[in-house]
């Protein structure tokens, strides 16, 4: 191998990442992956010669690698009325660290957004990997055929379930999503931080849709419905089980709007981290709330305390 293995490796790291943490909506497993597909790509750099890419090389180690994990992980359990983004693996990718990749289509919006990660976790590991490599980063279908030991009938077909069973789980919506909160978008984000630093149900309740759906990935509990919601969370705002006073910074994850959740407890003098909602607004009202835990702080560069 001629090329300078470490320079020529952390060229990729970012796009890496990303990619790994695409087929399996995990960031700490992302990470973990690209630090595993460099390591094998060192055991194996006396055997690199040049026939692809170097970049295509490593590709092929991170995305077998993300089969294997793929392939050791339980069926998610599928129903109608069930959202797609109720995976208990699903993590949040801060954009601070999208906005080191310097390639727009490896972090384009509509492919980093959590309803798009969601539904590719619903998606067996050989159709996941064709998807992303041929429809998200545009790989030519003889690439993708000999990065995956196929042929290219086999990941034509595999192209085309992938792509039915993804409208089956994204929302109709999707493509009317903009790339940066326009003023609609952030008066309700405005409106839900208010709410939420006042403990102003009703207020939290406006900005709500009728539908919307709440999940809180690790755990298995999903909610739908403004009423539903709203009546789980009023016992953590007010009354004698409240948490306590409530702070909320505004941040971003996977180009959509989050919110950073601190509680000060009666007695407390400092609010501590409480937990991070990911928002997804269509039009002038909150569709989808995915709630993380409080250890995605660090990650995104947040206070420990307020």
């Amino acid at each position: 191998m001629t090329v300078d293995f470490t320079a020529e490796a952390e060229r990729y790291r970012h796009e890496l990442r990303v990619h790994c943490y695409r087929l399996l909506g995990s960031f700490d497993e992302a990470e973990d992956l690209v630090q595993e597909t460099f390591l094998k790509a060192w055991r194996a750099r006396d055997t690199f010669e040049g026939r692809s890419s170097f970049r295509a090389w490593l590709y092929r180690i991170a995305t077998n690698a993300c089969l294997d994990v793929i392939n050791r992980r339980p069926p998610l359990a599928t129903t109608e009325e069930m959202p797609a983004a109720d995976v208990p693996w699903l993590q949040p990718f801060p954009d601070s660290l999208l906005d080191a990749e310097p390639h727009a289509e490896v972090v384009a919006r509509e492919t980093i957004e959590l309803a798009f990660l969601a539904a590719v976790q619903h998606l067996p590991a050989k159709q996941r990997a064709v998807l992303v490599l041929r429809d998200v980063l545009g790989w030519p279908a003889n690439d993708t055929a000999a990065l995956l030991g196929e042929t290219v009938p086999a990941v034509n077909s595999a192209l085309q379930r992938a792509r039915v069973t993804m409208r089956k789980h994204l929302p109709e919506q999707r493509a009317d999503w903009s790339g940066e909160p326009n003023p609609r978008e952030k008066a309700v984000i405005r409106k839900l931080v208010e709410a939420t630093e006042r403990c102003d149900m009703a207020l939290m309740a406006s900005v709500l849709r009728e539908d919307v759906t709440w999940s809180m990935p690790p755990q298995p509990e999903w909610y739908r419905g403004r009423d539903v919601v709203v009546d789980i969370w009023t016992p953590v705002m007010v009354g004698p089980e409240a948490f306590g006073e409530w702070k909320v910074l505004e941040t971003r994850a996977n180009r959509q709007p989050a919110l950073a959740n601190y509680v000060r407890k009666p007695g407390e003098e400092l609010f501590k981290p409480a937990a991070m909602d990911v928002l997804r607004i269509e039009g002038d009202a909150i569709a989808e709330v995915l709630t993380f835990p409080s250890d995605r702080f660090p990650l995104f560069g947040l206070p420990a305390s307020l």
